[in-house]
């Protein structure tokens, strides 16, 4: 019997949604680079808008850790609040409506850990696996999941480096977003590729990626 051919991961506007987690202002100087992810992050919204890709938002206890940052640009999304360390269960009654859903592509907070002071937020774990939780739950549903991995980040690099080599080793895909921009996007003659071309122009700022996947790091082969 032949092998089952293994998943390309390809993504298309149709059967695709966007997950944005959690970057919420609590976050906003306990996380490494994080204006750089929210900017990358708020590019992919821009992107999924203009190409009609649905998207959901969540809250990680927003009375505690804040409302979403405004330079998201996520006016009009209406955020689901959760205290679970999972979007997934906010989110499965949007995933059960969605019968041709086969991607998702995940940006956000944390890849791996989350400061969350237990005595401030009653309740609470101090640490949870919010991306990495997510993408298994996903993955547990048979969808494909896609890191989009300049629009993700946690306290420290080794653990946002070790949370990415989890949901990889777990059958994730991770891309850079201008990968996956141009995957949706298919076409130089589809007709929002002069609008995005404009959002793609610069790139992506600095996230300290390189500092991770530099050398013969073994957490990614």
């Amino acid at each position: 019997m032949a092998a089952a051919r293994p998943s390309l991961g390809r993504v298309f506007p149709g059967s695709s949604i966007l997950f944005l987690c959690d970057m919420q202002e609590k976050f906003r100087h306990k996380i490494a680079y994080f204006p750089q992810i929210v900017s990358v992050a708020a590019r992919m919204l821009r992107v999924a808008r203009l190409l009609e890709v649905p998207v959901m938002l969540t809250e990680q206890y927003p009375q505690g850790l804040g409302p979403t940052v405004p330079e998201l640009g996520a006016e009009g999304l209406q955020p689901l609040s959760k205290t679970c360390f999972s979007m997934v269960p906010a989110l499965r009654q949007e995933l059960d409506s969605r019968p041709q859903l086969e991607s998702v592509l995940l940006c956000g907070i944390e890849a791996q850990a989350c400061i969350l002071d237990p005595c401030s937020y009653p309740g609470l774990a101090p640490a949870s696996l919010y991306l990495q939780n997510t993408t298994l739950d996903l993955l547990d549903r048979g969808l494909q999941v896609h890191v989009v991995v300049d629009a993700c980040s946690s306290r420290s690099q080794v653990d946002r480096l070790v949370a990415l080599a989890r949901m990889r080793q777990s059958g994730a895909f991770l891309s850079t977003s201008e990968g996956l921009i141009l995957q949706l996007v298919g076409d130089a003659a589809n007709p929002k590729f002069k609008e995005i071309q404009k959002l793609i122009k610069e790139p992506a700022p600095d996230s300290g990626l390189l500092g991770l996947f530099q050398g013969q790091n073994p957490l990614l082969h």
